[in-house]
């Protein structure tokens, strides 16, 4: 169940594995790559998996402001220069034989919104306006995916009436990350090959319900609960999926403020209080700014710089790097 409660704060950081796919043929000199994100050990196979998968009709979702009176708009930004923390919300370097990419995203969902007065409001006391649908109970409690707004750059994620939005001022924003889909490069010198695309769709809710959802061209089949960190992966050789222990979760105020383990709240802070007086007249907009700066992050083997999981590079986090809610 998503609860509220203190948590130590402790890098839990999953590792990606490589699939590699040979291609054997009487004339052939092409060998096929692939990479698996789960424990960190790359698996050879002797032939080629042809993964049939259903395309996928999605809708998208409306972004539009319903004429209720004046509204409270929240929009997302991927921010690839945008400063880089850790878990307790501190600017958070590179360390040390590890490299990172900042992905190009495509898009991102949100499992629950609230507005903190001081860094002192424990989650849950502030104003909660949103939370996403759910299925089930207890320890089967999980966000319906189905029903999830995966939206991209600069489109609306929620918006609701400014006058069911408590008056008062607020310091803080916390949102819940439910999914996100982006697109990463990885290279293989050995073979030549440099810079293949390849696109990530990563689970990150506490627990979701997930009948099936599209990485890029691909659908996957699920009709199964999946714990925070399952993801999948497609690029020009197929599909895989696999399961990651967990990603960062920046917190500025989580000695004061502390998030349950396995959610994905982020919390940031306004540049200015954020005050409503009960008395607007016109639209209050919410820019979400996430930091993706080099939120892809793995263990650099011979420190190039280039993501190599056929030369060892094993992935060992792909968290949001921070939070920072501006009010247009």
């Amino acid at each position: 169940m998503f609860s509220y409660g203190k948590v130590n704060f402790l890098p839990d950081i999953g590792s990606f594995r490589h699939l590699y796919i040979f291609a054997f043929h009487h004339l052939s000199v092409m060998r096929y790559q692939r990479f698996i994100f789960a424990s960190g050990t790359f698996l050879l196979f002797t032939i080629i998996m042809i993964i049939a998968c259903k395309k996928e009709t999605t809708t998208t979702p409306s972004t539009s402001v319903t004429p209720s009176g004046p509204q409270l708009v929240f929009i997302f930004k991927f921010d690839s220069t945008q400063v880089r923390l850790n878990n307790l919300g501190q600017v958070d370097t590179m360390p040390a034989g590890h490299s990172g990419l900042s992905p190009i995203f495509n898009g991102m969902s949100s499992h629950y919104i609230e507005l903190a007065q001081t860094a002192t409001t424990q989650l849950g006391n502030g104003d909660v306006l949103y939370r996403a649908p759910e299925v089930g109970s207890g320890s089967n409690l999980a966000i319906d995916f189905s029903k999830c707004t995966v939206v991209g750059q600069g489109q609306v994620f929620y918006s609701c009436p400014l006058s069911t939005v408590n008056a008062g001022s607020y310091q803080w924003l916390r949102v819940s990350l439910a999914y996100q889909n982006y697109n990463i490069k990885w290279s293989a010198p050995t073979y030549n090959l440099y810079d293949l695309p390849g696109t990530v769709a990563s689970f990150i809710g506490f627990n979701t319900y997930v009948t099936s959802y599209k990485i890029k061209d691909s659908t996957v089949n699920v009709y199964a609960n999946k714990a925070q960190g399952y993801w999948g992966f497609e690029d020009q050789y197929g599909v895989v999926t696999g399961q990651s222990k967990g990603t960062t979760v920046p917190n500025p105020i989580a000695s004061s403020s502390p998030i349950p383990p396995g959610s994905c709240v982020v919390t940031g802070q306004f540049t200015t209080p954020f005050t409503v007086t009960g008395k607007e007249t016109k639209n209050d907009t919410i820019v979400v700014s996430l930091s993706t700066n080099k939120s892809f992050e793995w263990k650099d083997a011979n420190g190039n710089g280039l993501y190599e999981p056929l030369n060892g590079d094993t992935v060992v986090d792909m968290g949001i790097r921070g939070l920072i809610p501006t009010v247009k």
